[in-house]
Order: structure tokens, then C-alpha cells, then sequence
């Protein structure tokens, strides 16, 4: 079911999931692209914060689609919470499907934090078969203790949509001064998170380093070797974890903050030259 509405090179469009629920999506159209990117945002957040990437892959030929999980952005429902434990796993399957379809070729992905963990877990799982992957600062391993990871394992089956903040640092997010402030003044963003959602994140990030091996796509990963909001020590164990593999490229920014596409001046633009060098060398 698609409810198509225009902003000049930007369209939405609800799609509704198997289980009924609908999901906000938002393209960047582009009649002249010779390749497209599927775009799958944070935890609280939302697919408009990509609007200047988009730009970005838009004038290096690309169409670009985002979409609002579920629990976020302009997707209906509560926020950061899910139904089932791979709730996020079969949205991004039956996005990019769809995607697929409307493309003469497979679209690439690219995930962010949250959504890099959603994406590399939906390719370790064969759900979605992408011609590549980039994952920024994907959310492999937590800062969190073990203990409340625990807790998030026990809370999962008894309150599993139980409302709590996610505790995120938006101070620690990017250098560039802006950022905090219109995060922070963002109607969309959210800071919420519940114990399914926590679950299914350090369930999924473990399960993805320790799968590292059997990577079957040509994969690169940008770290952010000060970031606050994920621990960096997942994507470093998963490089290593894919040393044999060959599909991995690893590049690392040891000064930078989570939002490597976000970062101030002019570390921005060295990190879209590692990611547009990386994409002109696999044609």
C-alpha cells in the first residue's frame, strides 16, 4: 500500500509490513542514477537525518531510499519498542525487497549504529543479499555492563515493551557544535528504548562478531575510534574476526565521535572520501 507524497527530490511513502505494520519511507529520487542505497538509521532517531548523505550519494549517481524503523521517526507505534525480537531484521528484508524490485540492479546498504547492526545481521542471516555494505559505527558491542545486560535478557520476557531512556550522550555524538543542539530540538528524535529492543541489540551484536567469518559481501566498515555511544571494541573484533574472509575493509578514525557522517570539518569530508574511494574501486 503506498501513499506517494512529492517535496521536490525528496518522496514518502507508507509501507506496510507482514504483520500490518506500516512504515514511513522516504526516497531520493535521482533519473539520471546508475546505482541506489537502502539507508538504515540509529536508535532513536530517523531516516531525515540522512537528508544531507543522501545529497552526497545523489550527485555520485545514486537514487537513495531511508525508511523509520519501527518505534521511530514518522512510523507509527511505540517508540523503540517491538512486537517480536527480529522485528527489525524483517522490516529491512521487506524494505530493500521492495527497493529491489523497482531497481534494475540490488541496491547497496549502508546502516549507522543501530541500523549497521540491523544490516550486518540481516546479511550474516541471508535475509537480504546486497551487491555491498557499509556500516558506520555499527552498534557490534555496548558500553553497557553485563549486568544490565542480563537484567535486559529477564526484562525482555516479562516487560518486554516497559518504556526507559536510552541514556544515549548527545554531547558526545559529533565535534561539530551544531549537531547537539538540533538533535536535542529534533520533534522526531526519541529518547526512549525497552528491554525487547535492548535484548535483540546485544543478542545481535554478539552473534554478528562472533559470524564475522562467514561475511560473504564486500563490506566496508567505518569506526569512530572515540565513540561514547558504542563501544568501538565490537567492529575491532569483528575485523579481526573477518581477517580470512577477504570481504572486509576496515578504516579507522581514532579522533572521531559516533556520527562519522555528522563530524565536524574537516573530518566529514575524509570520511566520505575513505567511503567514495571505497565505492569507485568496487565499480
Amino acid at each position: 500500500m503506498n501513499h506517494p507524497g512529492d517535496h521536490g527530490s525528496e518522496r514518502s511513502q507508507i509501507l506496510t509490513m507482514a504483520d500490518g505494520q506500516p512504515l514511513f519511507v522516504r526516497d531520493w529520487p535521482n533519473s539520471r542514477a546508475h546505482d541506489a542505497v537502502l539507508i538504515v538509521h540509529g536508535l532513536g532517531e530517523h531516516s531525515g537525518r540522512y537528508q544531507r548523505l543522501a545529497g552526497w550519494f545523489r550527485t555520485r549517481g545514486f537514487a537513495v531510499r531511508s525508511y523509520d524503523q519501527r518505534g521511530h521517526g514518522q512510523t507509527p507505534g511505540r517508540r523503540g519498542a517491538l512486537s517480536h525480537g527480529n522485528d527489525l531484521l524483517e522490516d529491512l528484508a521487506t524494505v530493500y525487497n521492495d527497493y529491489a524490485n523497482s531497481l534494475p540492479r540490488r541496491p547497496l546498504l549502508l546502516g549507522h549504529s543501530m541500523g549497521g547492526l540491523v544490516a550486518a545481521r540481516s546479511v550474516l542471516d541471508r535475509r537480504v543479499e546486497p551487491p555491498a555494505l557499509v556500516l558506520s559505527s555499527p552498534a557490534l558491542r555496548t558500553w553497557e555492563p553485563a549486568w544490565r545486560q542480563k537484567l535486559a535478557a529477564t526484562l525482555a520476557k516479562l516487560l518486554p515493551n516497559l518504556p526507559l531512556p536510552n541514556g544515549l550522550p548527545f554531547d558526545k555524538l559529533s565535534h561539530d557544535p551544531q549537531v547537539e543542539p538540533a538533535y536535542r530540538a529534533d520533534p522526531l528524535r526519541h529518547g526512549w528504548i525497552t528491554p525487547r529492543l535492548a535484548d535483540f541489540i546485544f543478542r545481535a551484536g554478539d552473534a554478528s562478531v562472533a559470524d564475522a567469518g562467514k561475511l560473504t559481501v564486500p563490506t566496508l566498515l567505518l569506526v569512530a575510534g572515540s565513540d561514547k555511544l558504542v563501544n568501538p571494541a565490537g567492529s575491532r573484533d569483528f575485523s579481526s574476526g573477518n581477517w580470512a574472509g577477504g570481504q572486509l575493509t576496515t578504516r579507522y578514525f581514532d579522533a572521531l565521535y559516533h556520527e562519522l557522517f555528522n563530524e565536524a570539518e574537516p573530518a566529514r569530508s575524509q570520511v566520505l572520501k575513505q567511503l567514495g574511494d571505497w565505492l569507485q574501486k568496487r565499480g
